[in-house]
C-alpha cells in the first residue's frame, strides 16, 4: 500500500503549490464567473460542469512532465486527460475559497477501450484523477475527466456531482459493467508527480523505453523522476 505524502504542516487545501497556481490570472479569470454565488455548494457544483465540458477527455496525449501540470497551463488546452482536469478542477476550487485536493486511484474500464489498450499493453488504467471537495465540512470525490461528448460517444451518462455524495466513475452501462477502481493511491496536497512516473514506470514499462510523439499517441515524462 503506497502511503499519502501531505507534508509535516496540516494542509487547509487552499494553499497555493507549484502546480495549483490558483493566484495566476488565468486561473482567476477563469473562476471569475462563479464569485457571484455566495453559497460554496453551488460555485463548486458549477464549476465542475465547466471543466468536465470545457475539455474534450483524451487520454492519448499523456505528459507526466512537471511544466505540463501546472493548472494554469493547462487552461489553454481544448483537450486534457484525467489527471489535468483533476489539477484545474482542485486549483479553480481553491481559488474560490473552497478546500480541494487531489485524488489518484488505479482504473479498469470494461468497455469501449481497445484502442488504448493496445498502447498500454494493460486494461488498467494507473493514476487516474479526481478532485476531492469540502463542503460543510464533509469531503466528497468527484471526476470531471469525462465530458459530455466522450460519454454521447460511448453511451453512457455524463457523471453528475452535487457536492454531497461521491462521484467517481460510471459503474455500468445498461447491464454491462464499465468501470471499477481497483487501486486508491490516496489524497494528495499537491501533484505526486514522482510517484506517478514511478507508478506507471512499473505498469507501462514499454511507455519509458522508446520516446512516443505521434498525431494518434503520445507520452512525455521527466527523466530525473525514473526508477533506476
Amino acid at each position: 500500500m503506497i502511503t499519502n505524502k501531505l507534508g509535516s504542516k496540516s494542509p487547509t487545501f487552499l494553499e497555493e503549490t507549484p502546480f495549483l497556481d490558483h493566484s495566476h490570472p488565468k486561473i482567476r479569470d477563469y473562476v471569475a464567473e462563479f464569485r457571484q454565488f455566495t453559497d460554496p455548494q453551488e460555485q463548486a457544483t458549477k464549476l465542475y460542469l465547466k471543466v468536465r465540458d470545457g475539455f474534450l477527455y483524451d487520454p492519448y496525449h499523456l505528459d507526466l512532465r512537471p511544466q505540463a501540470l501546472v493548472s494554469s497551463s493547462i487552461i489553454g488546452k481544448t483537450r486534457a486527460w484525467c489527471v489535468e482536469k483533476a489539477i484545474l478542477c482542485c486549483s479553480a476550487l481553491r481559488a474560490l475559497g473552497i478546500p480541494a485536493r487531489l485524488g489518484f486511484g488505479i482504473v479498469k474500464n470494461h468497455v469501449g477501450v481497445d484502442k488504448l489498450v493496445s498502447y498500454l499493453r494493460k486494461d488498467e488504467i494507473v493514476f487516474h484523477g479526481f478532485t476531492e471537495v469540502l463542503l460543510d465540512g464533509v469531503w466528497t470525490k468527484c471526476t470531471p475527466a469525462f465530458d459530455r461528448r466522450i460519454c454521447r460517444i460511448n453511451r453512457v451518462e455524463p457523471l453528475e456531482w452535487d457536492g454531497t455524495a461521491d462521484s467517481l466513475f460510471q459503474a455500468f452501462r445498461g447491464d454491462e459493467q464499465y468501470m471499477e477502481y481497483l487501486h486508491f493511491y490516496g489524497s494528495f496536497d499537491d501533484v505526486p508527480v514522482s510517484l506517478m512516473h514511478r507508478e506507471m514506470q512499473a505498469h507501462y514499462p514499454h511507455l519509458f523505453e522508446t520516446p512516443i510523439d505521434t498525431p494518434a499517441f503520445s507520452f512525455r515524462f521527466d527523466r530525473t523522476r525514473l526508477v533506476d
